[in-house]
Formats: C-alpha cells, sequence, structure tokens
C-alpha cells in the first residue's frame, strides 16, 4: 500500500505523522520497523497517528508508535505536532483540541507564535499505576543496576512510566550505558524511559532522556514534564521551569498536588512524503 506521511519534530525529538482520519492505518509491528529504520526507512523517534475519537467528548484519537514496533501510551512533544498537523491538513480550524489517548487524554491549544501548550494532566506517583513494583510510595527510590550502579531516582507516570536521575552534569553522564540498564530495570514491568536531569538553577534545567523503545532523542516532552515534576515534588526548582534540551528549550509549568502540568514548545514540519508498504 501507499502510504501518505508528514516528517516533524519538537526540538529534535522527530517524528511521522500520519492520517488515519483520511486514509486507513493499518500496520504491523515489522511494518512499524521498517518504517522506522534510519539507514532503509524513513527514520523516527515515534510514529504518530492521528484517527476519529472512539469516544464522546474528544476531538480526535491521538497514537503513538516506537520504532520497535511496540505502543506508547503518549508523547508529550509528538501531541505538538500533531495538532500542528491537525491544522495545516484542514482537518480542524479549531484552536483548543481534546485528544484520545489509549489509557487518558490530552487537551492541547495552539498559539498565534506556532507555539503549542499541552495540558499533560496530573502526575502519577502510585507504583502499581506507573507500573513500578515497589513496598510503598516514596519520593526517590535507590536502584541497583546490572553494571553495579546504583541510582537514586524519582519515579512517576505522565502517561507513560518514567524515572529520572538528578545528575552533576549531563555532559559527562554516561546515558548510552545507564539508559538501557534503567528502561529495562526488572522493577518497571513494562519498561521506563530514563532520564538524566542536570538541575542549573531554581528555574533552568538541562535534560537527556533514554527513551523506552527508541533509545537516546534529542527532545521528550513527558520526560521533560517528568523531570521538572521530579525536582518540584524535591523542593529544588520553581513552579515554572525552562528545559534545556540538545535543539532548544520547553517551558513546563506545575504547581503540585493533583494540578495538571503544562508543556509549551513548538512543533516543526520537516516534509511530506509518499513510501510503499
Amino acid at each position: 500500500m501507499n502510504l501518505q506521511f508528514t516528517k516533524m519534530h519538537g526540538l529534535g525529538n522527530d517524528f511521522i505523522v500520519l492520517d488515519g482520519v483520511s486514509q486507513v492505518i493499518d500496520l504491523n509491528p515489522e511494518q512499524i520497523r521498517t518504517l522506522g529504520s534510519r539507514h532503509t526507512g524513513i527514520g523516527f523517534d515515534q510514529m504518530l497517528v492521528v484517527a476519529p475519537a472512539t469516544q464522546a467528548g474528544f476531538d480526535f484519537s491521538y497514537l503513538v508508535f516506537n520504532p520497535d514496533g511496540s505502543q506508547a501510551e503518549n508523547c508529550g512533544n509528538g501531541a505538538r505536532c500533531l495538532v500542528s498537523f491537525i491544522r495545516s491538513r484542514g482537518l480542524s480550524d479549531k484552536d483548543e483540541f481534546a485528544l484520545q489517548l489509549v489509557n487518558g487524554s490530552l487537551h492541547c491549544k495552539a498559539a498565534v507564535d506556532g507555539r503549542v501548550t499541552v495540558n499533560m494532566g496530573a502526575p502519577v506517583f502510585s507504583p502499581s499505576e506507573i507500573p513500578f513494583i515497589a513496598g510503598s510510595e516514596a519520593q526517590t527510590y535507590s536502584l541497583a543496576l546490572a553494571n553495579g550502579v546504583t541510582l537514586e531516582v524519582s519515579v512517576l507516570s505522565m502517561g507513560n512510566p518514567h524515572a529520572v536521575a538528578i545528575v552533576e552534569s549531563v555532559d559527562t553522564t554516561p546515558v548510552p550505558e545507564l539508559g538501557p540498564l534503567l528502561e529495562s530495570h526488572e522493577l518497571f514491568p513494562n519498561r521506563v524511559n530514563a532520564g538524566f536531569m542536570e538541575i542549573v538553577n531554581t528555574g533552568t534545567i538541562r535534560l537527556r532522556v533514554f527513551e523506552r523503545g527508541a533509545g537516546e532523542t534529542l527532545a521528550c516532552g513527558t520526560g521533560a514534564c517528568a523531570a521538572v515534576v521530579a525536582g518540584i515534588s524535591q523542593g529544588l526548582l520553581d513552579d515554572t521551569v525552562t528545559v534545556q534540551l540538545p535543539c532548544g528549550e520547553l517551558q513546563i509549568h506545575w504547581q503540585g498536588g493533583q494540578s495538571p502540568v503544562f508543556k509549551t514548545g513548538p512543533a516543526v514540519t520537516v516534509f511530506e512524503g509518499t513510501i510503499t508498504v
């Protein structure tokens, strides 16, 4: 079949976006892996599909797939690109959208400057809901990795599971080594996104994220939210934080407790094409 796609990125976190409203999208994991190959396919950190909503109260369904063929629950940077895609393709002329996820919802608002703000919902700390195997809920947990290193991490869900470690420098932290070990740690039944946060000051952090099923990416929206929430929860950050990523910045705002996390940043279209699958 011929598949129309749009290549987009949010601060270097790159995606292909598929219109499942105007065309039928029925890809198996092997086909997704083929598309995700950066050498023999298109290449992406995640594949995003906008489809008709299946529940009342939503504008569209939002589906996320990793380059290894697995399905993810959420992608914050991808949501910004999805909103930009919906508007540019004429699927809707609204400024605000309610997106249906496989396990929840996202509310997004497009700004006149091209940036998009996403209401990421409230963070979840209950281990059973992340999921994370722990005796009881705690602010941080000590995790022994297979290489003998022990990391002190905050564990939470932003619609998908995250473990965030505070490091002295993201430049010198061996993310390619530690990321896979944390991602596949036995205490995370569904694996986990591994975040490594350097606190610059109370209003600024630097961040690297090793994403579950994708490897280290240039940006991760839910990872940025999780890192800021972890820092605020420990009294280390203000309620509005600039997250510095390799290709730009995100603004994250959280007032604590059960209040939602708001994420604001850009979305960029790179090119459009058609590929035979």
